[in-house]
């Protein structure tokens, strides 16, 4: 025989404000309705229109919405008569209760709270601020995401105008800036990189049904962009309201190095991981370090290739970093040097010169490499330009002899170009750093391009709510 359950028609005490909340809000929502009623007078209006109508209403309705939860999830921390003090303990009495407005994604929101006061340790608390991780400034953490997130991709003017045009609230450029700073200030490589489960399922994603693991590619190169010098700091000389006088600094482009890894699936390349900074070589091999001892990349599930220019530190940190990688010389930037030994050569014979860069491009890529050391040794240069490319060419060749190899690695399905990292270039780089008019101060490039990283990482989320915890973790008491 089943026993009957009991029923317990009263309301659960944890729900005790529910019902006097829910009255209040049907209450304000009725007069948001006449309000918006009186907006739409019009018989006939499009749905764009209409749609515009609300848009310019919905943040009062949103806003008394919140506030409304505010006061009903958190009633104990706005009624607290005594809070201990968190330096030493004392158990400290309410002051008056001090108003705030912040401003989120969804409106304004007010309340009243208590303040405490410890006059011993002279550190003031809202305990409600903490309750509810309130950020120190006006604007809130999802405005402030926002905001980083178009800073991220556009100038911080256009930023402004798009961040008000699309949610009808204002942001200010100098907030901006200093959210932007602060968040990417001290970002390495492995706080904008995805975790090593992540990249493991994205290789398992592209391997799953295929016979042989699929192709890794760590590709290193840089770009450069325009800097401007830490002298160029401070306000520019001239009289107040007139226009300053043209600065007086020189504009400097320096490298910002850095690495992509990416999977190879046929014609198209799946996104790993990038890092970018302005940086020195050694800083690069120590980021590829971090990478490879946090066990990032899943050597044992892939065929791992490595691709760069002729540069020697670039195979100097493939060597120590990836012993067993292949390792592939770009096809493209050998092919430059290829060209300034024709045109040094054969300057008046462009038939000439396209007839050697193209049999010599297929010697190479059939693995005939000592022909072509053999035709560069018996060719008798023109003039000192060129004997001097052609000794240029001996060498490079020589040196990466061993990467080369062009059409067995074809077969085996490796690409030979750096066309991975020149994209990489354009679109974490370029498409922010190099506008026209823009120079950037080194720290503050670096922290734009690391948060350029985490964005194409898929990180840019758990990097902002890192930021966010530390802002809330360092807090300090306000003063009375």
């Amino acid at each position: 025989m089943v026993t009957a359950s009991v029923l317990d028609l009263e309301e659960p005490a944890a729900d005790w404000g529910r019902a006097p909340t829910r009255r209040e809000l049907h209450e304000n929502f009725d007069a948001w309705l006449d309000t918006l009623e009186e907006a739409v007078t019009e018989k006939s209006l499009s749905l764009d229109a209409l749609a515009r109508k609300v848009l310019a209403q919905r943040q009062e309705l949103t806003s008394m919405v919140t506030e409304a939860l505010v006061q009903q999830r958190h009633r104990q921390a706005l009624d607290q008569k005594t809070a201990p003090c968190p330096q030493c303990g004392r158990l400290l009495p309410a002051r008056a209760l001090v108003p705030r407005t912040v401003e989120t994604l969804v409106g304004e929101v007010s309340f009243e709270r208590p303040y405490f006061y410890c006059l011993g340790c002279k550190r003031g608390l809202y305990p409600l601020d903490e309750d509810l991780e309130l950020s120190e400034r006006r604007k809130q953490w999802d405005i402030q995401e926002a905001g980083a997130k178009l800073a991220a991709e556009v100038p911080f003017e256009t930023a402004q105008e798009l961040f008000s045009e699309l949610t009808g609230l204002s942001l200010s450029g100098h907030t901006t800036h200093e959210v932007v700073e602060e968040l990417g200030q001290g970002l390495g490589v492995l706080d904008v990189s995805p975790t090593a489960k992540e990249i493991a399922q994205r290789v398992s994603n592209l391997t799953e049904g295929k016979k042989q693991p699929s192709i890794m590619v760590l590709a290193i190169d840089g770009a450069y962009v325009p800097t401007r010098p830490a002298r160029a700091r401070g306000p520019g000389k001239g009289r107040k309201r007139h226009r300053a006088r043209r600065a007086r600094w020189q504009g400097e482009w320096k490298e910002a190095k850095g690495f992509r890894f990416y999977l190879v699936d046929k014609e198209r390349i799946v996104h790993v991981l990038s890092w970018h900074q302005i940086q020195k070589d050694d800083q690069v091999g120590e980021a590829l370090r971090q990478v490879k001892e946090a066990g990032l990349i899943p050597e044992e599930q892939v065929r791992l290739c490595v691709i760069g220019d002729g540069a020697k530190w670039i195979w100097k940190q493939a060597k120590e970093m990836f012993p067993s990688a292949a390792q592939v010389l770009d096809y493209y930037h050998l092919s430059e040097r290829l060209h300034k030994v024709a045109l040094a050569q054969f300057y008046n014979d462009p038939l000439k010169q396209r007839e050697w860069v193209e049999a010599t491009k297929a010697r190479l890529f059939y693995g005939y490499l000592e022909w072509v050391l053999l035709d560069l040794e018996g060719m008798k240069p023109r003039d000192g330009e060129a004997a001097e490319e052609i000794l240029k060419l001996q060498s490079y060749l020589k040196e990466n002899q061993g990467r080369v190899k062009y059409g067995a690695l074809r077969r085996k399905g490796y690409p030979i170009g750096s066309g991975g990292i020149e994209s990489a270039h354009k679109f974490i780089s370029h498409v922010r750093l190099k506008r026209s008019g823009a120079w950037w101060y080194v720290e503050q490039a670096n922290e734009m391009l690391a948060l350029r990283c985490a964005k194409y990482n898929g990180t840019f989320e758990r990097v902002f709510e890192l930021y966010r915890q530390w802002a809330i973790r360092g807090r300090e008491a306000l003063p009375l």
